[in-house]
């Protein structure tokens, strides 16, 4: 009986088939990204054109406040609508007041000097004290710094230039040797990943008593925050260098819009739809004390807040000035745990002099962007 011999596999069989399984998963995927895409434009076009006017307005914010989907909305109800929406409907609020600062709402607390025997201070040896709030949206780190003198506007680089990219925030503080830091003002944005995003500011900029960069002699954008001399957090829809100078400005910078002003709230941004977004936000009590706010967004466990949300924090802190800084991916606050401190029951910063992230910024990146400026605060000792 004779044998069969079984036929050998070649090596262009072998390739065919590898082929065929290639194309087979790539026609898989494309499909699957399709499909995505497709539920995801039947479900945005389900919220834009549904009954839900506040699902609209809300959506459409939330998407314009984002550099990346600007133009989203637009492509769904037209431009018309998009204007209606963000000039508030159709509805009209009292306009926050042109008034100047008033600066004597804030008499500032040097009387125990920076370690205090207060309760608010007694733990905190640092002068710095942080809180975690829970929103039905969001998650906000608060953190409150005694004395506003050690809050100064840090830099990049100078002179700025889009030939020298801005730094991120985790390599600027230890640069600097702060023991906090908050993302600040407004920087080019291209919409585009290139190094030249965040390498320059927006608006006029003031560090150290100097101006070290002007869009313009007055930035009417949204609003300019900054302390002058006397360690007095200044706000205004918008800042000259005249003005300023006047003003004796020591550290600002331009973004906005102004939240608080001697007391009052912005009853326009209050009341007017905005987006679900990370957020961030300087304030001053009238103690001097200063109030960082970061809100985390874009995550499963916090969508984001809204202006009113970072209002209502400001206000339950006692802020009487405060002012909006850049929010979306830009959103960070950087802690240097110089002693143990418990957050709250879920979180406690070891003492080791380690620089830790007290917010979550957007799963959508992997590390903070690069800006060219941000507020930070000083060591005691300084």
């Amino acid at each position: 009986m004779t044998a069969t011999k079984t036929p050998r596999k070649t090596k262009k069989s072998g390739k065919k088939l590898g082929w065929v399984i290639l194309r087979r998963t790539l026609l898989v995927i494309v499909t699957l990204v399709l499909v995505l895409a497709i539920a995801l434009v039947l479900v945005l076009n389900k919220i834009f054109n549904g009954p839900s006017e506040n699902a609209k307005e809300t959506l459409t914010m939330t998407l314009l406040e984002a550099s990346a989907t600007k133009w989203v909305p637009k492509l769904f109800i037209g431009q018309a609508e998009v204007d209606r929406i963000k000039n508030g409907g159709g509805e009209e609020y009292e306009e926050l007041s042109d008034d100047e600062v008033d600066t004597s709402l804030i008499t500032i607390d040097n009387s125990t000097g920076i370690t205090g025997n207060t309760d608010e201070w007694k733990n905190h040896p640092d002068g710095i004290r942080i809180e975690r709030m829970e929103g039905p949206t969001f998650t906000a780190h608060i953190m409150i710094v005694r004395d506003p003198s050690r809050v100064y506007l840090a830099t990049s680089s100078l002179p700025f230039s889009k030939d020298k990219p801005g730094q991120r925030i985790t390599n600027a503080i230890e640069k600097q040797g702060a023991v906090a830091a908050i993302n600040a003002g407004a920087f080019y944005d291209n919409g585009t990943g290139t190094a030249v995003v965040g390498s320059v500011p927006e608006g006029l900029v003031i560090s150290g008593g100097e101006v070290v960069w002007t869009q313009n002699e007055t930035y009417t954008l949204e609003g300019f925050v900054g302390f002058n001399q006397d360690n007095i957090l200044i706000v205004d829809k918008s800042m000259s260098i005249e003005k300023a100078k006047e003003l004796g400005i020591r550290d600002g910078c331009c973004f906005g819009p102004v939240l608080i002003k001697n007391g009052e709230i912005n009853e326009v941004e209050y009341n007017n739809p905005s987006g679900y977004n990370p957020r961030t936000a300087i304030g001053q009590r009238g103690d001097g004390a200063v109030i960082f706010v970061c809100i985390d967004g874009r995550q499963a466990g916090s969508l984001g807040g809204t202006y009113k949300d970072i209002i209502d924090i400001m206000v339950k802190y006692g802020a009487v000035n405060a002012c909006n800084l850049d929010g979306g991916s830009s959103s960070v606050m950087l802690y240097r745990t110089t002693y143990s401190y418990a957050i709250d029951s879920k979180t406690t910063l070891a003492g080791d002099g380690s620089v830790v992230m007290i917010n979550n910024y957007s799963l959508l990146q992997e590390q903070p962007r690069r800006m060219p400026t941000f507020y930070m605060v000083r060591p005691a000792e300084e």
